[in-house]
């Protein structure tokens, strides 16, 4: 461990992703001040209170995104703020009430309760690459980089409410923090893959299984994506927030694959696994990220080989899936 450090808040600290920012903040040393909607709720916490550091440097609070002022005693005394809460759930309703508000407002309400704490540095704002690359007048043989937005009138089209919440939710965040002056970096993961610390899996991971157990219809309608490992996410974040001179929004992607490519490549690793042999060729964009200007900053990405591997042996670990003896895990 690094030498201890100051007091940060990353909200919703349960989630799939935060849980993975708490444990590598509590090992480089820093108090946390993590939010959830529940702090009784010992069984989707207990990972949460197992890691390293945790009985020292964990607090865990309540809040809530669709309450007003809800996150001030949580954001108080720190100084800085992981905002990595927001909503992925699909929707079944009415996607502007269920993902859209929450993602908007919930933002709006983390940076109200920034702006009446003295003792802030900076917010580090989980975004998505999907704020990036959801368009369709970009140039297929530049690499999209971080001065690319997202269409919103493409995303209300499509009704892709993931990538249209992500966009309005960073858009609010840079408007807010513009207008009274804080200092806001902004992270865009591409889809996250690794081990999973809380024990129900997340939309994100309960896809990578069902791919895993011979399911396509979740990766079958992107065709084409980016990857990135769940650490180096993390990593990310702890990396912008410390480094004095990173400024405005970072991509953060390891590779950009087809569909076909990743299974096939999964396959000869595991080919116990019922992992769909091909999938049906969709007519999407080609695109690359430019991913400069964070390995600018000395980051380095794992390979996808690499994320998958971490992926699969915590999913064995849990108990959601089983490999043969002749599938251990290969090297990298």
């Amino acid at each position: 461990m690094d030498g201890v450090k100051g007091k940060v808040c990353v909200t919703g600290a349960s989630g799939y992703l935060a849980s993975w920012l708490v444990k590598r903040l509590l090992l480089c040393g820093y108090h946390v001040i993590g939010t959830v909607r529940d702090p009784a709720n010992d069984k989707k916490l207990a990972h949460l209170l197992k890691l390293e550091g945790a009985e020292e440097r964990l607090r865990l609070v309540k809040a809530d995104l669709m309450e007003d002022d809800s996150f001030d005693e949580a954001i108080m005394g720190c100084e800085g703020v992981f905002h990595t809460a927001s909503p992925v759930i699909k929707p079944s309703f009415d996607p502007k009430a269920e993902i859209l508000e929450p993602a908007v407002k919930g933002t709006v309400n983390v940076l109200r309760s920034c702006k009446k704490n003295p003792s802030l540095r900076r917010v580090v704002l989980t975004s998505s690459s999907s704020t990036v690359r959801a368009r369709d007048d970009f140039d297929y043989k530049i690499p999209l980089d971080e001065s690319s937005w997202s269409s919103i009138q493409l995303c209300e089209a499509l009704q892709v409410w993931y990538a249209l919440a992500k966009t309005l939710a960073e858009k609010a965040a840079w408007e807010f923090c513009n207008d009274n002056n804080i200092d806001l970096v902004t992270v865009l993961p591409t889809f996250v893959i690794g081990p999973s610390l809380p024990p129900d899996l997340c939309s994100t991971a309960s896809d990578v299984l069902a791919l895993l157990k011979g399911e396509n219809e979740q990766f079958q309608r992107h065709g084409r994506m980016g990857y990135v490992h769940i650490d180096d996410v993390a990593l990310c974040h702890i990396l912008v927030y410390e480094h004095d001179a990173a400024n405005g929004r970072y991509l953060c992607s390891s590779t950009v694959i087809d569909n076909n490519e990743m299974v096939s490549m999964l396959s000869a690793r595991y080919p116990s696994l019922p992992i769909p042999k091909r999938f049906v060729q969709l007519e999407r964009p080609y695109y690359e990220f430019n991913t400069s200007k964070i390995r600018s900053l000395g980051f380095k990405f794992k390979p996808i080989e690499e994320m998958f591997d971490d992926c699969i042996e915590s999913l064995v670990e849990q108990g959601h899936l089983s490999l043969h003896a002749a599938d251990r895990r290969p090297p990298s």
